[in-house]
């Protein structure tokens, strides 16, 4: 998307007034605005924000699932369900996304329909594109790289998604590795979410992982589950069993370690049961993105949306499924978190 310097100076300009420590109170306005270090605001609703102030559990949730993860009006049933979810189990949910140029951690009911229906014509956000979506004033849609980031600047220790990027398959040649990893290695933020997506190489992901320095823990299981099932065949680096543990382990951060903490929570057992069938759809939609060489942030979207069709629509429900879960799960940890640190 093209601009012009001068609009983005301005904009900028107008952004840098807004600026502080995230640990400071929020501004006066009505809307909820809070500034973080470096340099342009961040829009935090007033939920959010009174929450944050008073050390309420959050759990930040990526848009990306919302813009491109599902069609219209499912997407907005699924992300008012998830935050339902949250606040059932004690925690305020804190969606995150570019709305006009503006970072908005929090959305109301109106912000998330309009990125329902705006879909894939949002743009794909990941941390490299935050600074081109805000200087052109553009819609963008966080990925996990790009919620982590917004939700450290802000304080939100917690963040529930679907399942993290990875390694790609034969990535060795095409050295395709999702940002999500290396934000994982510099962002303190927990992560929860059902492991890695099935349609990456998960072994060398947990790999790369490793090298990043980051903590992965799979919740009530030894082994590594594979977002759409429940196991991977790969054992995971530790265990953790209630929602108090987990908070223990993120209580950790405190260490100043500089890095994030990935929990993966295995799909509930009713819906891992397409496991081989969605195996088999991912082989095919792979074979697909080659010859039409889809590579690069357009790959997963197209792979999603490929094995969605080829399942006649199994692997989508199993992605809300999971989704949901994570959500369950995540908000219990924030509540728990919330609690150890009064303590």
């Amino acid at each position: 998307m093209a601009f012009s310097s001068s609009s983005a100076l301005s904009r900028i300009s107008n952004l840098s007034r807004h600026f502080h420590s995230p640990n400071s109170k929020t501004s006066d306005d009505p809307q909820g605005a809070i500034d973080a270090p470096g340099g342009g605001l961040i829009k935090i609703s007033s939920e959010v924000s009174a929450a944050i102030s008073r050390g309420h559990p959050v759990v930040a949730l990526e848009s990306t699932i919302i813009s491109h993860g599902m069609p219209y009006p499912q997407n907005l049933e699924t992300a008012k369900e998830v935050e339902a979810i949250v606040r059932k189990n004690g925690a305020v949910p804190a969606t995150v996304a570019i709305l006009d140029g503006t970072p908005c951690v929090g959305l109301n009911e109106e912000e998330l329909e309009r990125l329902s229906i705006l879909g894939n014509r949002v743009q794909k956000t990941a941390r490299r594109d935050i600074a081109q979506v805000v200087a052109s004033g553009g819609n963008g849609a966080t990925t996990v790289s790009a919620t982590m980031f917004f939700a450290s600047k802000v304080g939100i220790p917690v963040f529930v998604t679907g399942g993290i990027g990875g390694v790609h398959r034969h990535g060795e040649q095409t050295m395709d590795i999702s940002s999500d990893l290396t934000e994982l290695g510099r962002t303190p933020v927990a992560v929860i979410s059902a492991g890695i997506k099935s349609i990456l190489d998960i072994p060398r992901t947990l790999e790369y992982l490793e090298t990043q320095g980051v903590c992965v823990a799979a919740y009530r299981t030894n082994e590594f589950p594979a977002f759409f099932t429940e196991t991977s065949g790969c054992k995971a680096p530790c265990r953790v069993d209630t929602p108090e543990e987990a908070a223990k382990l993120i209580a950790n951060m405190n260490l100043e370690l500089g890095s994030g903490i990935l929990i993966a929570v295995p799909i509930p057992n009713e819906h891992s049961a397409f496991g081989s069938l969605i195996e088999k759809a991912i082989q095919t939609a792979l074979q697909e993105a080659r010859e039409k060489n889809i590579v690069g942030n357009a790959e997963t979207p197209f792979l999603l949306k490929r094995v969605n069709e080829l399942t006649g629509g199994a692997s989508l429900a199993s992605n809300i499924a999971l989704v949901k879960n994570n959500a369950l799960v995540g908000a219990k940890i924030a509540a728990a978190l919330a609690k150890l640190r009064v303590e």
